[in-house]
């Protein structure tokens, strides 16, 4: 283990020890990610329950200590929990909750970098202003969970490019990762590694078609009403049911 790690270890445990809620029944830890390339300072904080029988994860936009508080809305819930069920003894537990802490902060460092690599990309496709939303909160339907509470967001063109997590345990390993756009009712998701400019214009063609599509639909169905109206006129003669 490197010098960083190490450190992470110690305070890791540090916070463990000063942010015990109930000792009995519940604790909280919050682990700060730092130097990151847009979401600058990220708060993760896992929370463990004996009721909920999960240690669950939440991101927070900022640096946040011991002693803040953290409303609903300040707090993005991310299924990518922890699971320190295979351990032990205390040692091991604590080895196990550094590992896995270290895989999660590596899921938001990478999906962070890919982003950033997104912005200009989706600045260019968009042909306007690119803004950074710090949000817990998206105007937009999405088909996978998010990752971190910030999205590059192209207004003019409602476009919305965000880091997306498939649900599962940090004990699995680094989650599937991917990098989500969408645009009012349409959404895909892009693996992590996918150049921006091809997914980006491989989504506007999906985008392009599926407005092509609902305008078909929207003519079928007023052609349908139009159609039952004709019919059922003042002037239509309906045969007499024999």
């Amino acid at each position: 283990m490197d010098e960083h790690q190490e450190d992470d270890g110690r305070d890791a445990e540090g916070l463990l020890r000063r942010a015990l809620l109930d000792p009995d029944d519940a604790a909280a830890v919050a682990l700060k990610v730092h130097g990151l390339a847009l979401a600058d300072e990220l708060t993760v904080v896992f929370h463990g329950r004996r009721d909920l029988g999960t240690i669950q994860t939440y991101v927070a936009n900022g640096g946040h200590g011991h002693g803040e508080k953290l409303g609903a809305r300040d707090l993005l819930r991310v299924p990518v929990d922890l699971d320190l069920g295979e351990t032990h003894t205390r040692a091991e537990a604590r080895e196990a909750y550094a590992a896995q802490a270290r895989t999660f902060r590596d899921a938001l460092q990478a999906a962070d970098t890919v982003l950033a690599i997104w912005a200009q990309p989706l600045q260019d496709v968009a042909e306007s202003r690119v803004t950074l939303a710090r949000s817990v909160d998206l105007a937009v339907a999405l088909p996978a969970h998010r990752l971190m509470p910030i999205a590059l967001v192209a207004p003019e063109r409602q476009l919305v490019v965000v880091p997306v997590v498939g649900a599962r345990s940090l004990a699995a390993g680094l989650p599937p990762l991917g990098i989500a756009c969408a645009q009012q009712d349409v959404a895909h998701v892009y693996p992590l590694p996918e150049e921006p400019a091809e997914a980006l214009e491989d989504f506007l063609e999906r985008a392009a078609e599926h407005a092509r599509l609902m305008a078909d639909r929207l003519d079928a169905q007023e052609r349908s009403v139009q159609r039952f109206l004709e019919i059922n006129g003042p002037e239509t003669d309906w045969p007499a049911a024999g």
